[in-house]
C-alpha cells in the first residue's frame, strides 16, 4: 500500500530525485553543523565543566566526550547499513532526526547543571546520541544517493558531502556570533536542534527507491559473501581508518589547540577550510575522471601531509590560514571519494561495504581523539614544568605551553597521511598497469 508521503512523484522522476537530494543534503548538513558545534564548544566544555571535575585530565576528558560521538556514529553506521534495505531509508532518517533532538537536549541540560558527577555522563550520552544520529544518516543517505546515478558515484557522493562543510560553515559562524554577542555558549546546542526538524519535514513528500544492490537482484546473503569473495576490500577498509583520521581529527581539535597560539578565533580556520571544501567537492567528479579515484586520493594525502606539518609550526594567523588551506584542499575529497570508490569497485557489497567503511573511519576517530587529548595534556604539563622557575609572566608561560602542546598534537597526526602517500601511490600505479594490460589484450 502506498503511503501518503509517496504520492505525487514516482521513485525515478526528476521531481522525486530533486526531493531525495534535498532531503539527503539537509541530513548531511545536520551532521556538519553538529561537527562544528562540537568543535566550538570543546573549549568552554573543558573550562566550565571538565576543569571543575578533574583539572589535570580535562583535555583527555573532553576528548573522550567528543570521541563518544564517533563511536556512536561508527556502531550505528555499521548496523544501519546492514538493515537499511529491510527497515528502509525513510525510517532510518526519522530515527536519526529524533536522536539529534534528544541528544542535543541532554547535552544542553548537562551544561546548565552545576559541574558534578552527573555532568560528564549526561554529556557523554548526549554526544553518543548525536553520534547515533550521524551514523544512521550516513547509512541511509550514502546508498540512497549512490543508487541515483551508478555511473557517477564519486561525483554524486562528493556533491552530497559538500553539505557537510556547509553545515560546518554555518555552525562555526553561528557559534562565533554567539560568543561575540555575549550570549550563552549553550545556545549552540539549541541551534543543533533546528535542522533535524527539517529532516522530518522533508520526509513528507519523497518516494525513496530501492538501493542499487536490491535493484540488481543481489541477495542479502550474496552481499555478505562478498566479504570473503573480495578480500581487496580490506585494503580500502584499512585506508579509511587513516583518511578519516587525517580529515576529521584535526577538524575537531583545531579550535581547542590553536585559538591562543595563532592569536585568532581558530574556529574561523575551520569555517574557512569548510567553505573551501564545499566549493572543491563540486569538482570532484571531473578530477576523478582525469586522475582516477585513487589518483585523487594520492594527491589528497600528499597535500594533507604538508598542511598538517605546517599547522604544527603555525605561530600567526597568516601561517595558520596558509597551512589550513593546503590541509583543507587535501582532505576535501577523502571521505566521499573513499565511499564512491568502494561502491564502484564492489557494487555487490551494497550498503554493507559502505557501512563497514564508515564504521572504520568513525572508530578511528573515537580511538584517536582521547589520545590527542592525552598528548596535549602531557605536553602542556611538561612545558609548564620546565618554565616553573622562569621570570616570564604567567600568561606568557601558558601561551608557550599551549603552543608546544598544539604543535605536538598536530605532529602526532601528520604521520597518518605520510603512510597514505605511498599506499595510494602504489595502488594508483597498479591500476594504471592493470588498465594498460587490459587495453593491449
Amino acid at each position: 500500500m502506498t503511503s501518503p508521503a509517496e504520492i505525487g512523484a514516482s521513485p525515478n522522476s526528476d521531481t522525486n530525485t530533486a526531493r531525495i537530494m534535498r532531503l539527503a543534503n539537509v541530513s548531511i548538513f545536520t551532521i556538519g553543523l553538529g561537527f562544528a558545534i562540537r568543535a566550538g564548544v570543546a573549549e568552554p566544555l573543558q573550562k566550565n565543566v571538565f576543569e571543575a571535575i578533574a583539572p589535570g585530565h580535562a583535555g583527555e576528558m573532553v576528548g573522550h566526550a567528543l570521541g563518544m560521538t564517533f563511536i556512536g556514529f561508527a556502531l550505528t553506521l555499521l548496523v544501519g547499513s546492514m538493515i537499511v534495505d529491510w527497515v528502509g531509508s525513510r525510517r532510518l532518517i526519522m530515527v536519526s532526526a529524533l536522536a539529534y533532538l534528544i541528544g542535543s537536549a541532554m547535552a544542553l541540560a548537562a551544561t546548565w547543571l552545576p559541574p558534578g558527577p552527573a555532568s560528564a555522563p549526561l554529556l557523554t550520552v548526549g554526544f553518543l546520541l548525536t553520534g547515533l544520529g550521524w551514523g544512521i544518516v550516513e547509512s541511509a543517505t550514502n546508498p540512497m544517493v549512490a543508487s541515483l546515478d551508478p555511473a557517477n558515484k564519486v561525483g554524486l557522493l562528493n556533491r552530497l558531502h559538500a553539505w557537510w562543510p556547509a553545515g560546518i560553515v554555518v555552525g562555526g559562524l553561528a557559534g562565533l556570533a554567539i560568543g561575540k554577542l555575549g550570549l550563552p555558549w549553550q545556545l549552540n546546542f539549541v541551534l543543533l536542534m533546528i535542522p533535524p526538524l527539517g529532516m522530518l519535514w522533508g520526509l513528507r513528500d519523497v518516494s525513496i527507491p530501492v538501493t542499487e544492490r536490491v535493484a540488481q537482484g543481489v541477495s542479502t546473503g550474496d552481499m555478505f559473501r562478498e566479504l570473503y569473495r573480495r578480500p581487496q576490500f580490506l585494503l580500502f577498509f584499512a585506508c579509511m581508518w587513516l583518511t578519516a583520521s587525517t580529515e576529521l581529527a584535526p577538524g575537531q581539535w583545531v579550535d581547542l589547540t590553536l585559538s591562543q597560539v595563532v592569536g585568532m578565533d581558530a574556529i574561523l580556520i575551520l569555517v574557512y577550510v569548510s567553505l573551501l571544501m564545499f566549493v572543491l567537492r563540486h569538482f570532484a567528479g571531473a578530477l576523478a575522471h582525469r586522475l582516477s579515484g585513487v589518483g585523487l586520493l594520492w594527491l589528497s594525502s600528499a597535500l594533507a601531509l604538508l598542511g598538517l606539518y605546517g599547522l604544527s609550526h603555525a605561530s600567526s594567523p597568516a601561517s595558520a590560514m596558509a597551512c589550513a588551506t593546503v590541509w583543507g584542499a587535501g582532505v576535501c575529497f577523502m571521505w566521499p571519494t573513499m565511499l564512491g570508490l568502494v561502491s564502484e569497485r564492489f557494487p555487490r557489497g551494497g550498503s554493507l561495504f559502505l557501512g563497514i567503511l564508515g564504521f572504520g573511519g568513525g572508530l578511528a576517530i573515537y580511538i584517536l581523539l582521547p589520545q590527542l587529548g592525552a598528548i596535549f595534556d602531557q605536553a602542556k604539563a611538561t612545558a609548564l614544568s620546565s618554565l616553573a622557575t622562569s621570570a616570564l609572566p604567567e600568561a606568557e608561560r601558558m601561551l608557550h605551553a599551549s603552543r608546544t602542546a598544539a604543535a605536538l598534537s598536530f605532529q602526532a597526526i601528520a604521520w597518518i597521511p605520510a603512510a597514505l602517500v605511498p599506499t595510494f601511490g602504489l595502488l594508483w600505479l597498479y591500476d594504471r598497469r592493470h588498465k594498460h594490460k587490459q587495453l593491449h589484450t
